[in-house]
């Protein structure tokens, strides 16, 4: 019988797996198999920090925004701002609202308590 000669087309498939693999120490960046198994695990881990980095995101701003807050007013907490300003119908994001907190924490105190003003006024004449 004679001898078949594989096409390059496998080669071709295995070598752009070992390009994604490259990066990685020992048997993991050698051998097809532990290579194919080592590309699935990166994948699914970079799918599923994606959305944990967003995750970790919102908890910094959010606790950025309360320790500023605190710092500003006694009785005023981060719930109590974002309970205002949905009130008040201001669209600024957390992470505006975290940058203005790092960069400008008196402009945060102003908008704060110009919130806090106009929502006591209008419970005060009955207007809420």
């Amino acid at each position: 019988m004679t001898r078949i000669r594989r096409g390059y087309i496998a080669r071709r498939r295995r070598t752009k797996i070992r390009l994604f693999a490259s990066s990685f120490r020992g048997t993991h960046s050698r051998l097809t198999r532990t290579i194919i198994q080592q590309k699935i695990r990166a994948l699914v881990s970079s799918h599923r920090d994606r959305n944990r980095q967003k995750r970790n995101f919102r908890r910094l701003w959010i606790t950025r925004i309360n320790a500023v807050i605190r710092e500003g007013g006694v009785s005023y907490s981060y719930s109590r701002l974002i309970h205002d300003l949905y009130k008040k119908q201001l669209l600024l994001n957390r992470k505006i609202l975290a940058q203005i907190a790092i960069s400008n924490k008196k402009c945060l105190y102003m908008i704060s308590n110009e919130i806090i003003k106009e929502i006591d006024w209008k419970e005060s004449t009955g207007i809420i």
